[in-house]
């Protein structure tokens, strides 16, 4: 399928998306704040600068973008236009978000990856859930965990 805008329109599209403070992730956090929780906000002091670090707990929070991390879901679907370049940038993320993994797993950090697809797709949590479920993962002792949507797979 040809792409409907031009070139400069494009450009200009995409460099509105935010890499930082995106919706999910400022609904995670307050729906985290209402419980009690209290979080740095993209700490550049440790790897892959997580979304949310909960010194207290030892834990980081991830909040990442189907479509620019590549997640195996509904929301994220290749590019046709200009490919070699998609599949480039969004494997280099992919390999960035395991460095920062192993990085910070080798600091002992806990580290949380929550998909844009557990907010934002047929099987999507309400934001109380989702927020449950990470102030569950937070008070526990588990090393890491991964929510997703309910209905990933295509």
């Amino acid at each position: 399928m040809v792409d409907v805008l031009t070139p400069d329109q494009r450009s200009y599209c995409m460099s509105q998306i935010r890499a930082a403070n995106t919706k999910p992730e400022r609904m995670l956090r307050t729906q985290l704040f209402l419980r009690g929780f209290r979080y740095r906000l993209h700490a550049k002091d440790l790897p892959g600068r997580p979304d949310l670090v909960f010194p207290k707990y030892r834990a980081v929070i991830f909040v990442h973008g189907c479509f620019w991390h590549g997640h195996n879901c509904r929301l994220f679907k290749m590019p046709a236009t200009n490919a070699e370049f998609w599949m480039a940038k969004i494997a280099k993320n992919r390999q960035n978000d395991l460095r920062s993994m192993v990085a910070l797993r080798r600091e002992e950090w806990r580290v949380l990856t929550v998909w844009e697809c557990a907010h934002r797709s047929p099987g999507s949590y309400p934001p109380e859930s989702l927020a449950h479920k990470a102030a569950d993962w937070l008070r526990s002792t588990s090393s890491r965990k991964t929510l997703r949507g309910r209905r990933t797979k295509r």
